[in-house]
């Protein structure tokens, strides 16, 4: 059980400095580290099992028709990545603190960097493919939030943006792949994907999910082409630059590589990408590492030409390869995270990072001189430091790779040139800013920091010389664990400073001499570079968002011109097409069943619908007589629900008929009393042509299905609907049984509906007009004495009958959603009778806590039977003697009923009565008398 704490600890971590933020940068500091330090001391604590040959994992159901799970494992791979995210995340919570102004939202930025951490960590530990993706995202979401901390910085948005975008498509596709993955292997579990191999290779997938795959770690760990976003990412504070590039984000790439070899890497496909690929990145960095003038532009290209060194090993894919490319790993962490700090340091005390204005520093700054010198010299590849051993490693495996059959030298050629590259720009770093005369002076007097803030510099230093100077002592046992996690068995190898002349060390000494004649040169080499037109990658992304954005404007203004009528042809057309074209592929449009009699009563029936949608569509353009028609449709289709036996369905449609009429009239109260002929002649033929032909398709469509002999659920559930749910009104037991689930969901729907609504109309004024189409002002007798009367009258029985509708709901047609608008459509009665102000004085209370209250009640019921040891929504029913009632039978699922009742009654008349209260604009006055009989002023409580 303590894996997961460890992922647990960081997102904890989250909220710690948010709380602690108020009593001080250096408590919440101390805070912010506490969880990350005891959830490094967690992993290191599964070091003794894993050297003894265990695997700690741990599985949590989350999921299980997705096979997605909250697994997570520690072999060799999780460990070392876990170790140099947690660790040097500690080095970065106390650098930062000196770091930041006194002016920034510390709490903040730690918070985001917790969060980072979190995900990168998940990825290094998920047992599940779809887990590792969700961790996958979450890294993009977080680096998007720290690379645009100093959102005020438009670099920093942009850079921000650009980063999102990349990672994120990159995320999409890995999505993709991982969906094929899964399915290739039949399941998302890691351990079962690593042992299915040569599965996984010999299916005739295997190139499109690849190629997938590696979209998402070439995004991710910036390979070329999708180098770019990298460098941009440096608007964030270094702080955030020296973890993104030594420990997180970037290696996220270079793990999922590393991590999937044992499962993907078993194919020439995978050697020609990954590789040509790597080299690619490799050089192209170092290039441009060379030419930049910017301290972190210099590092950002030097990242992305490292980790192109690393997706080489990984691509030529040797025992020995791997090895090299998860030493480097260690040791690109350690030089990088360093001289990222110190390029703080530098930009913190002088103001800037253009080497031009920067020269000279290590009579000022004389520690941060040796400490970058020192790191410089690792990711040189100078000798006695660690990374002139994982160079050299590299070197080696360029010339065993037979890669390009006749032409393979030109992988050693290649990687020497980029040896070359990457000793030139790091003799610049060190040399343009620390020894060489400066041209300008810095904006800031240069001097040291505190030398806390040098701490986590130094320690990452002694590292580099610690591991190159014993790596065998240093570096061995935590590479024997990587390199078994991804090959898969035991690696031997021997770890030493001195391995005798050979080819490599021709290399690494070609390297470093070619290396410091090149910046001798550099000023030759920047004239020759800039004979080529440079592009800005930020410019380019930015100009193709920007034509994106026009294109995506010009095709909506196309298709969105406000025009109702083209939205509903739309639509319309494609459903028309759809159909035909389903219908196109009958043979016959009969099927084998006979059609029932056609009698009198059918007739007149379907003529009345005709006519009442005819006559709805005739004259819409008066809102009244259009509203009749309508509701004519509504009637005669209740009426047909109750002829072919759905009296269930007929009671619901006759109800919700009355409350939508009653809502349409309070609406369209407000809107003009004529509508403008909005259709020319020409439009009125594509309406007509566009209906007709939908009709007679859909009827056609009718025709087919109910002419066929169609498989159902509904067997199951007139089968089940007694001895499962205790009722025998199926449609009432399915709603509140069977699929009570969908029902909770639509009543909590439904009450914040009510609710937004209901905010929305709050004191709410709209224009109301005084007279009808004609001119005819409205009557000034607001309560009719007959409605007043007839309402009265049914209140009672209408309440009477919601009640008898609700109680038979179960075993007859009823139940609580046709009682509750029984019930609601009764009390919009009294409203409208009588006005708001007089129903509200004797019905004194709010709809807002019934529907609220009802929603509760539906929710209770269901997690009452969890205290039985039943899943959530589960009924029970039995027959019960109850005195002076005799045999009855009860069932849990009326209470849940009850919930939908109360949501229905409380969300309706939340909408109607408050509807209703805009149809007068004055209040009564105060002094008005409380005569029930006397005509008062207009209320804007009052309904019309």
């Amino acid at each position: 059980m303590t894996l997961p704490w460890i992922p647990l600890l960081t997102l904890l971590g989250v909220l710690v400095p948010l709380l602690t933020e108020r009593f001080g940068r250096c408590a919440c500091t101390m805070a912010t580290a506490i969880p990350v330090a005891v959830a490094l001391l967690l992993t290191l604590w599964q070091i003794p099992p894993l050297q003894a040959g265990e695997l700690p994992q741990f599985a949590l159901p989350w999921i299980p028709s997705l096979g997605l799970e909250l697994a997570f494992r520690i072999d060799g791979l999780s460990l070392l990545f876990a170790l140099l995210i947690l660790g040097i995340g500690l080095l970065i919570i106390l650098y930062a603190s000196f770091y930041l102004s006194a002016e920034e939202a510390t709490g903040r930025f730690y918070a985001y960097l917790m969060l980072f951490m979190t995900a990168m960590v998940g990825i290094a530990m998920a047992d599940n493919l779809l887990l590792l993706w969700l961790f996958w995202e979450l890294t993009s979401l977080s680096s998007f939030l720290l690379i645009g901390f100093w959102s005020h910085w438009t670099d920093a948005r942009k850079g921000a943006r650009m980063a999102l975008t990349v990672t994120g498509a990159g995320g999409l596709a890995l999505l993709a792949g991982f969906l094929l993955l899964g399915d290739i292997v039949g399941s998302f579990d890691l351990a079962t994907v690593l042992a299915s191999s040569d599965t996984i290779v010999n299916d005739d997938r295997y190139p499109i999910m690849l190629v997938l795959v590696l979209l998402g770690a070439f995004t991710k760990s910036a390979q070329f082409p999708f180098h770019f976003w990298l460098p941009h990412a440096m608007a964030a504070p270094t702080p955030v630059s020296a973890y993104l590039h030594s420990a997180t984000m970037v290696k996220a790439g270079i793990f999922l590589m590393a991590r999937l070899h044992p499962a993907i890497g078993d194919s020439m496909l995978w050697t020609w990408l990954v590789t040509l690929t790597g080299m690619a990145t490799f050089l192209y960095g170092a290039w441009f590492a060379l030419l930049k003038t910017d301290l972190k532009a210099i590092l950002a290209f030097s990242t992305v030409s490292h980790l192109g060194l690393i997706t080489t090993l990984l691509g030529i894919g040797s025992p020995m390869a791997i090895l090299a490319a998860l030493f480097h790993i260690m040791n690109h962490a350690a030089f990088k995270g360093a001289l990222f700090m110190s390029a703080g340091i530098v930009d913190h005390e002088t103001g800037t990072r253009e080497l031009e204005r920067l020269g000279g520093l290590r009579r000022l700054m004389p520690l941060t001189a040796l400490l970058t010198t020192i790191a410089a010299a690792a990711m040189a590849g100078i000798p006695l430091l660690n990374g002139f051993l994982s160079k050299e490693m590299f070197f080696a495996e360029t010339l065993d790779a037979p890669l390009l059959g006749g032409l393979s030298w030109l992988l050693p050629a290649m990687a020497t040139l980029g040896g070359v590259l990457s000793v030139a720009y790091s003799l610049r770093l060190v040399y343009a800013v620390f020894f060489k005369t400066a041209k300008h002076q810095p904006p800031k007097t240069p001097h040291e920091p505190p030398r806390m803030m040098h701490a986590p510099i130094m320690l990452l230093v002694a590292i580099c010389i610690a591991v190159g100077m014993f790596p065998a002592l240093l570096a061995t046992g935590m590479l024997q664990l990587a390199s078994h996690a991804v090959l898969q068995e035991a690696l031997e190898f021997h770890l030493a400073i001195w391995h005798g002349f050979n080819l490599p060390l021709l290399m690494s000494a070609v390297a470093i001499v070619a290396g410091i004649v090149t910046y001798v040169m550099h000023r030759h080499v920047r004239r020759f570079a800039r004979q080529f037109a440079s592009v800005d990658a930020r410019l380019v992304f930015e100009g193709m968002i920007q034509s994106l954005a026009t294109a995506a404007h010009v095709v909506t203004r196309r298709l969105e011109n406000g025009s109702l009528q083209r939205y509903m042809s739309w639509l319309l057309g494609t459903a028309l097409l759809l159909a035909t074209l389903g219908l196109l592929e009958l043979p016959e449009l009969a099927g084998n069943l006979e059609t029932q009699p056609v009698d009198g009563v059918l007739l007149l029936g379907a003529a009345l619908m005709i006519f009442g949608a005819a006559g709805t569509a005739v004259t819409h353009r008066y809102r009244l007589i259009s509203l009749l028609m309508l509701s004519v449709v509504g009637l005669v289709v209740s009426l047909t629900f109750a002829r072919f036996s759905a009296p269930d369905l007929a009671l619901t449609q006759l109800s919700v008929e009355v409350v939508t009429m009653i809502l349409l009239m309070l609406a369209l109260f407000f809107l003009p009393q004529k509508t403008p002929r909005e259709s020319s002649a020409r439009r009125t033929i594509r309406d007509l042509l566009l209906a007709g032909s939908l009709g007679m398709v859909i009827a056609s469509l009718n025709y087919a299905v109910l002419t066929r002999d169609i498989s159902s659920i509904s067997d199951f559930f007139i089968d089940n609907s007694v001895p499962g749910g205790g009722g025998h009104n199926v449609v009432n037991v399915i709603l509140v049984d069977f699929r009570g689930f969908d029902t909770l969901g639509e009543i909590t729907v439904l009450a914040l509906a009510g609710l937004a609504i209901y905010k929305l109309l709050n004191r709410l004024r709209l224009f109301m007009p005084h007279s009808d189409g004609e001119g005819r002002v409205w009557s000034p007798d607001r309560h009719p004495m007959i409605l007043t009367s007839v309402s009265q009258t049914l209140l009672p029985l209408a309440l009477l009958v919601s009640a008898f509708i609700f109680l038979r709901g179960h075993n007859m047609p009823g139940g609580g959603f046709i009682a509750g608008l029984i019930s609601a459509v009764a009390l919009i009665l009294v409203y409208m009778a009588r006005g708001v102000e007089w129903t509200q004085s004797r019905l004194d209370f709010q709809y807002q806590p019934v529907a609220i209250g009802g929603v509760a009640v539906a929710t209770l019921t269901g997690l009452g039977s969890l205290l039985f040891g039943h899943p959530f929504l589960t009924s029970a029913f039995g027959h019960f003697h109850i005195p002076m009632l005799g045999d009855v039978e009860l069932a849990t699922a009326m209470l849940f009923d009850l919930g939908v009742y109360l949501a229905v009654v409380g969300a309706t008349l939340m909408i109607l009565a408050n509807l209703g209260k805009l149809t007068t604009p004055h209040r009564p006055r105060k002094d008005a008398p409380a005569d029930d009989t006397k005509e008062t002023p207009l209320s804007n409580k009052e309904i019309h």
